[in-house]
């Protein structure tokens, strides 16, 4: 199902909604979250000697890193409070033999537990009613005004309504289900990541569809923006801070994410961990806090006298398909001196400025380009799918008792062996998900095109050699061009008909005004363009790294070997 409008919220009353329950309530969140991870880390650890160790790699590594990598968000608080830690461990490494049996254990877990307060302070977000509701309301209509005046190249029509924000904002797929389900237990929405700009268009997806707020993470050094530390800070996020390595904050993230879901509140987990560099879906998932799910549904299970009666956890797909991407020069430089080891060069992959943030609006709303955002068929946390009530089924529509899946040895017990198990199948049928419910556009399907013939043109060269192609070697005859994209809208079509894929609406219109509209909207945002017309009227590159980039996104069909 295709929206083009608000829905009517799910959960009419903001103060009803799980997320600003939690935050209303955030210093019992705090605590529960210690405890949990205490606990936790104690198990992973297996004994005293695990522990100390741990405890003084994590006190070093905290060190080194407000030393050597040092962020505008780490504050003068933070720092005393590693530089302390370090000189009481220094005392009582010299005090150690003064310290006997349960006094040094103690101590020990005095030390572990601020440690973990600390971290889950910083982790745990928070949710404000009041900058809801201003966003919910004010930014819509100051990009839709945006929207009507870029579109119409005319500051006159600033205050005209020809068009509005779900003209570019497109959210397909099961939609109804989502809604209902959000009703009956909690959804995990696990979208693709391929821009800074995710959590926007997914903030502003979820309102549409009158759902309540989602909890999700956000990089700790996206705060180091002001606009988005507003928001962010404000909006339900929760802080990820991928420079701390160490087991003690690791388990202190999974036990903040393991509490919110068991409380029921609505999670979003990007779980290819971070933004595509090479423009491809995910391939690879990072499972981590999706397995929290997996605990907190084996904990409903046991809490509840009758299995049907427990609450169901949800997970739902999504996957975001822009014509243009923000980041997308510095992602595939990072990609390609990672994969490549060559010496390309790298601009700094830092979090865009609010001047930029704004030039990317600006374009994308001054052209007609169209972001999608198609949601899956929701599936129980073993990539079952599941009926209306929220209840799992399997291929033959017959009911399953997912409570099951938990037994071992007769009893509903942990077993964590079993659980990561489970969560690789789940992400496995997650990337086929991905794959089937993509949305391609036709800026996906030209600049495929393009590469592939110009990477057989030049057979001899890899990827790297194909990267430093002279300009008059970019070059391809129109008709030439034509031809091979019509075989591949062709190949394109009867994979869509075999629900391989999802195909935008510009495949079925005529060949010219699909060229016209690949090209112009591959060329909207960045300098170097992927693809344009030549004064000879053929087809060339001024990047190849980004026409690479976007060539990629339909990379993991086998597409390439089919024409």
């Amino acid at each position: 199902k295709n929206s083009n409008t608000l829905f009517e919220p799910v959960i009419p009353k903001i103060e009803d909604w799980p997320i600003h329950q939690l935050s209303e309530n955030k210093q019992e969140l705090i605590q529960k979250v210690v405890d949990q991870a205490m606990q936790k880390f104690e198990e992973w650890a297996g004994s005293e000697e695990g522990m100390e160790e741990e405890l003084a790699k994590a006190v070093f590594l905290e060190n080194i890193r407000l030393k050597q990598d040092a962020w505008a968000v780490d504050t003068e608080e933070e720092k005393e409070f590693w530089s302390g830690a370090k000189k009481r461990l220094l005392q009582r490494s010299k005090m150690k033999h003064l310290i006997e049996g349960a006094d040094q254990q103690r101590y020990d877990k005095g030390i572990f537990r601020e440690i973990i307060e600390l971290y889950a302070t910083e982790i745990v977000g928070n949710f404000e009613i009041p900058t809801y509701n201003f966003a919910s309301k004010a930014l819509p209509v100051a990009f839709n005004r945006m929207l009507n005046t870029a579109s119409q190249r005319n500051f006159r029509r600033l205050w005209g309504s020809k068009f509005s924000l779900s003209d570019r904002i497109k959210p397909v797929g099961y939609i109804d289900e989502i809604r209902d389900l959000a009703t009956k237990g909690t959804v995990i929405l696990l979208p693709t990541h391929h821009s800074n700009l995710d959590s926007l268009l997914i903030g502003w997806v979820i309102h549409c569809l009158g759902l309540p707020a989602f909890t999700y993470g956000a990089g700790l050094n996206l705060f180091n923006n002001r606009i988005m530390r507003y928001f962010f800070g404000r909006l339900g996020a929760y802080k990820l801070d991928r420079r701390k390595k160490n087991q003690i904050y690791l388990q202190t993230l999974k036990a903040y994410s393991r509490c919110v879901i068991e409380e029921g509140c609505h999670s979003l987990f990007y779980p290819g961990g971070t933004r595509s560099r090479s423009g491809q879906l995910e391939t690879k998932l990072k499972l981590g806090l999706v397995g929290t799910a997996m605990e907190a549904q084996r904990k409903h299970f046991q809490e509840a006298h009758r299995s049907e009666d427990a609450r169901r956890i949800f997970v739902v797909p999504l996957v975001i398909s822009y014509h243009f991407v923000f980041e997308a020069e510095s992602l595939v430089e990072g990609y390609l001196k990672r994969e490549g080891k060559e010496r390309f060069f790298t601009g700094r992959d830092s979090v865009p400025s609010t001047n930029k943030s704004l030039k990317f609006i600006w374009k994308f709303f001054s052209s007609q380009s169209e972001i999608y955002l198609s949601l899956g068929k929701p599936m129980d946390l073993f990539g079952n799918h599941v009926d209306k009530d929220g209840l799992s089924i399997d291929e033959k529509k017959e009911k399953l008792n997912i409570r099951d899946y938990f037994v071992s040895e007769g009893n509903l017990k942990a077993d964590d062996q079993r659980d990561m198990v489970y969560t690789q199948m789940l992400g496995q049928k997650v990337i086929e998900t991905y794959y089937k419910i993509n949305i391609v556009l036709s800026s996906h399907a030209m600049a495929f095109t393009a590469f592939q013939i110009l990477s057989r043109k030049h057979r001899r060269l890899d990827t790297y050699g194909l990267m430093r192609l002279n300009k008059e070697d970019r070059v391809i005859p129109l008709e030439k061009f034509k031809k091979v994209l019509i075989n591949v809208i062709s190949i394109l079509k009867e994979m869509e008909n075999a629900g391989e894929l999802k195909l935008s609406e510009k495949f079925h219109g005529e060949l010219d005004e699909f060229i016209e509209y690949g090209i112009k909207n591959l060329g909207i945002y960045h300098h170097n363009q992927a693809l344009k017309i030549n004064k000879a009227g053929e087809i060339t590159s001024e990047s190849m790294k980004l026409l690479f980039f976007y060539h990629n996104r339909l990379l993991g069909y086998e597409l390439e070997q089919k024409f």
